[in-house]
């Protein structure tokens, strides 16, 4: 049960901000359970969590799964690599890429209201030469040229605050997602609404990856599907995956026991 709501933190006036008025954004509020915290974009749909005594750590099992690239990555080699977060939600990936991989990481966020909110209640720290936020548009930004082939880590999760269904999510915007990738990146994806979107979700990232690329984790019991698609494909299966799923346990401490189990080809 939600115990207490703290008031929104004031949209940023200024001018360099991402395009559209602040009566067009959610307002954002906070709330506290206990010993966690949640952020909301104008409704009860909780959009992001952190446990306040560990606040660096990941408390949604869904965003945990989000960090399922981390099995095809050599662990001694990913700081230093380059992380991004597409939609900042409560900077739980922002936070846990940059303080506890050490990754270079930036999040491009459209709110300003959820940069302000997660700099205030959040503990997201300042921007600094290894940590960035964009206020921008995901679906334009990404187009850039200055982040072409520079992500080792994307991480997609946008939703509106009804929480329906993706805010981006056609072949189009995977393919410019692919774009971002190196070589041996990976794009997580959160997929969750109330609406059956998931296999037409799948098929339109297949059409941007191929269907040989893609891996996803069963639905959590909130509903949260975490599919990821791979730059190169690479298949990892049977003793591979149990030793790759140990070996993140034991180097970040991810709850990764049930992985194996729960993880493999979408279809």
């Amino acid at each position: 049960m939600i115990r207490k709501t703290r008031g929104a933190a004031k949209p940023d006036p200024s001018p360099s901000g991402p395009q559209g008025t602040a009566a067009e954004l959610p307002e954002v509020s906070v709330s506290d359970d206990g010993d966690v915290r949640h952020l909301h974009l104008g409704t009860p749909w909780i959009q992001g969590s952190m446990r306040i005594r560990d606040p660096f750590e990941i408390e949604l099992e869904y965003v945990q799964r989000m960090m399922g690239w981390l099995m095809f990555m050599e662990p001694a080699g990913v700081a230093g690599r380059h992380a991004m977060q597409l939609g900042l939600g409560a900077a739980a990936i922002t936070k846990f890429c940059h303080k506890k991989l050490r990754m270079r990481t930036t999040a491009i966020e459209l709110n300003p209201q959820v940069l302000a909110v997660c700099r205030s209640w959040f503990k997201l720290p300042p921007d600094s030469d290894t940590l960035r936020v964009v206020l921008a548009d995901a679906a334009q930004e990404i187009r850039k040229s200055e982040w072409q082939g520079t992500v080792d880590a994307l991480s997609v999760d946008l939703y509106d605050h009804d929480a329906a269904a993706p805010v981006l999510d056609s072949a189009e915007f995977y393919a410019d997602c692919r774009q971002l990738l190196t070589e041996d990146g990976i794009m997580a994806v959160n997929l969750f609404g109330r609406t059956s979107s998931y296999e037409r979700s799948l098929a339109r990232m297949a059409e941007a990856f191929g269907e040989e690329a893609l891996w996803a984790f069963r639905p959590t019991r909130e509903g949260n599907t975490v599919v990821l698609a791979q730059r190169t494909p690479r298949v990892l299966e049977g003793a591979e995956l149990q030793a790759a799923s140990a070996r993140v346990q034991a180097r970040w401490d991810l709850p990764t026991t049930r992985w194996p189990k729960i993880f493999g080809r979408p279809w």
